[in-house]
């Protein structure tokens, strides 16, 4: 994992699969292609669209098949368009010296009010960097997702002043949404895009499945992503009767400007269409992007159309735009992080230090607390049963009248929501008045009233099982569900949060962890996946915009991966959830949990520029030809290459280490211009650092320092990763990295023989 991720809290998981399923429509010969051409070549968008069309037009013969063909023409932040082609027309466009790609459509997947007090994020006082940063307000954050619901109070505009006058957006009228009513001063911005998605595979069957032709959202995915990142302060707000308290944003003052892109319940998303809404959302002006979506290994590289993400932000970055994406829901498993390119700054996700304990009572007078959303009332004592298919998943396959007027245990090994949703049908249609699931982990929960639905791990759940066999009548009582926060609970890194190393470039170290909060209730709700943890780092990096709008979007990133938490802000250890639970390293939070404090005043920070990419790229082994179309000049990688280890990013990630290697780093001070630093190593298992210079001193004239990093092994086999940190301190600032090794000496042996 070559890139640098950040780690944020969750409760619950919904994760969105894109399925063709949901659409109807026939299958003709011609299909959708995104034509790629890099960096446009006319600062005129009608001139560079122009040319797109005579590229068509060359191929089709005609100004109608031109018009028939296609779908969009990228014009702002790059050059490109979306066709319907047949597969031998995209062959000979792909042979066109001036294009870089022919890539068929492809479809992505979404990747599914704690949070900021849990982060030190709290408006509370002067001091906050809230307030420090003006709440966002002078910052216009893009997010792709599926659209928003304007009627909630989260977007309303109460105090807000006029709209930033170098705005170039605007908001789009459609089903049930009327551009001059629901937008605002706060809710700037509102488009959609539908095209890429019917032009591959037919209109959309509304009947099966509903949805709205216009920028309102349907599914929730996109109100909850955007009001997590900027919705308005709401005092005194209760869900499921779960406590009362105030909601907010992390930058509620933000300005929102939303590009629906993804569709359905399923949140399936058109390659052709999201990046469109990139085009649009550049030349429109935001200042920051926030993506909660993302594709599957194995995937395409960063130069690429078809990893839409990668291509799209590079072009966003260079522009000064940051852009955040989720790393995906494919976790536990390794090597399954996504949006892995070094420009994108990639979020994991951990749960919150919030509980919600269930209390279970048996007929033994034995008192077990289980978590859960359940409201009430409590469930007196009725008759507690373990069916034969006591697996949660074979419930709705074998009902049985046992459930009747009974509470039902099931075992599921199953880490994903949909085996509970079905047992609860289950039973519930069984006549059933409850279930007590045993799974690990035991944080996803369904949120219920009237019905508890109480998790367990499998140790309590073979409690539960042993009072069953025990007795000829087991009964069981459940209490309401209780909810505390700040106690008792360690954070960890959700078991669905995707992981490193990075698949691509492993040399790459993705991910700053976040935090992350299912079901609407008046409104609001409680949803988790990293799409949800996403928003909660884009709220930081808004904050940070504001306060530092001259940062580059690598230093953001850096000040947030530096500063973050290697622990829970009460100084507990990390976790991560999977097969079996482990403290968290690298691979699972990247440089930590973001910590928006102290990101506010990092200290030193390593920036990167387009020059250090194209570097990359050179590094990667891409052509001189495709680079040059993506930065849009001509480029000649360097003889020799350069090294993908000297890339500057705040991490060190060395995954076949045989021989001693030695690397570079550069570090700009941001912090008081007379600082002196002194370097702090924690090398790695059997791995040895060296550091040159140990000491940096920056003044008014030095305000930038490199220091090289040599490493070198004891290990005489190959080893999995051993990890450590490299820190730069003043006593006051600890700006710390990432080091990740492993050692590869079969690879040596074969090249010595």
């Amino acid at each position: 994992m070559g890139q640098t991720t950040i780690l944020v809290a969750i409760i619950l998981t919904i994760v969105m699969n894109a399925q063709s399923s949901f659409v109807a429509g026939d299958t003709p010969d011609s299909k959708v292609y995104v034509v790629y051409l890099g960096e446009k070549e006319h600062d005129d968008p009608t001139s560079v669209t122009e040319s797109h069309h005579q590229m068509l037009w060359s191929l089709l013969g005609s100004k109608e098949s031109v018009h028939d063909s296609i779908v969009y023409s990228y014009r702002h932040g790059f050059s490109g368009f979306a066709a319907k082609l047949t597969e031998s027309q995209a062959q000979q466009l792909s042979e066109l010296p001036e294009v870089v790609h022919v890539i068929p459509n492809t479809l992505y997947e979404l990747t599914t009010t704690r949070t900021w007090d849990y982060l030190g994020l709290s408006p509370g006082t002067s001091k906050s960097l809230q307030h420090k940063a003006k709440m966002g307000s002078q910052v216009i954050v893009g997010v792709i997702d599926t659209g928003v619901w304007p009627e909630s109070q989260m977007f309303n505009d109460k105090g807000y002043g006029p709209i930033p006058s170098r705005w170039k957006g605007g908001c789009e009228s459609g089903e049930l949404f009327n551009a001059s009513v629901h937008c605002n001063r706060k809710l700037i911005g509102a488009k959609y895009f539908v095209d890429g998605l019917v032009a591959d595979v037919g209109d959309v069957n509304r009947t099966e499945n509903p949805e709205y032709l216009s920028p309102r959202d349907f599914s929730g995915h996109g109100t909850h992503v955007s009001s997590t990142i900027g919705g308005s302060f709401l005092p005194n707000v209760s869900y499921l009767g779960l406590g009362r308290g105030s909601v907010r944003g992390g930058a509620p003052g933000v300005r929102l400007a939303i590009y629906k892109a993804c569709w359905l319940q399923s949140g399936v998303c058109s390659g052709a269409d999201v990046l469109k809404a990139i085009d649009e959302a550049i030349h429109d002006g935001v200042d920051v992007l926030s993506l909660s979506l993302g594709s599957k290994v194995p995937l395409y590289s960063e130069t690429d159309v078809r990893e839409l993400t990668s291509v799209g932000a590079f072009h966003a970055v260079a522009k000064g735009i940051p852009v955040v994406a989720a790393a995906g829901n494919a976790g536990p498993m390794a090597q399954t992080i996504s949006n892995v390119a070094p420009w994108i700054l990639t979020v994991a996700a951990t749960t919150l230090d919030r509980s919600f304990p269930t209390a279970i009572t048996l007929g033994n007078n034995m008192t077990i607390l289980g978590q859960a959303i359940f409201a009430g009332p409590e469930l007196g004592f009725v008759g507690l049963a373990y069916p034969l298919s006591g697996d949660c998943e074979k419930l709705s396959a074998n009902p049985n009248k046992t459930m009747e007027g009974k509470v039902v245990l099931c075992f599921t090994t199953e880490t994903t929501v949909p085996p509970v949703i079905n047992a609860i049908t289950a039973v519930r249609d069984a006549g059933g008045l409850g279930v007590i699931i045993a799974r690990n982990p035991t944080h996803l929960l369904i949120p219920t009233s009237n019905f508890p639905c109480v998790t367990v791990d499998f140790e309590l759940g073979t409690d539960i099982l042993f009072y069953i066999r025990s007795t000829r009548s087991s009964i069981v009582k459940i209490q309401a569900s209780r909810t505390l926060v700040a106690n008792y609970v360690a954070t960890k890194v959700a078991t669905f949060s995707s992981r490193g190393p990075n698949s691509i470039s492993p040399a790459i170290l993705k991910v700053s962890t976040s935090l992350n909060d299912s079901s609407s209730v008046r409104g609001f709700s409680m949803k988790s996946g990293t799409s949800m943890a996403t928003p909660v780092v884009s709220g930081v990096v808004v904050l940070l915009k504001s306060l530092h709008p001259h940062w580059s979007p690598s230093a953001i990133k850096s000040a947030i991966v530096t500063t973050a938490w290697k622990t829970d802000p009460s100084g507990e250890p990390i976790f991560a959830d999977g097969s079996s639970r482990k403290l968290a390293d690298p691979f699972d939070y990247g440089g930590g949990l973001v910590n928006p404090e102290k990101a506010a005043k990092p200290g030193l920070v390593y920036d990167m520029t387009t020059h250090d990419y194209i570097l990359y790229l050179c590094a990667a082994d891409y052509s001189d030809i495709s680079i040059s179309r993506v930065a849009g000049k001509a480029t000649v990688c360097p003889n020799p290459k350069p090294s993908v280890l000297d890339l500057n990013l705040p991490s060190i990630t060395i995954p076949n280490l045989r021989d001693e290697v030695t690397l570079t780093r550069t570090v700009t001070n941001v912090g008081p211009v007379n600082s002196v630093y002194k370097v702090v190593i924690d090398p790695p298992m059997g791995v040895n650092v060296i550091v040159t210079p140990t000491k940096l001193v920056f003044n008014s004239t030095a305000t930038k320092l490199s220091f090289t990093v040599k490493v070198s092994t004891t290990h005489k086999v190959n080893t999995g990763y051993f990890f450590g940190s490299l820190t730069w301190t003043d006593n006051l600032h600890n700006v710390a990295i990432p080091v990740s090794v492993r050692t590869q000496m079969l690879q040596r042996y074969y090249d010595e023989n």
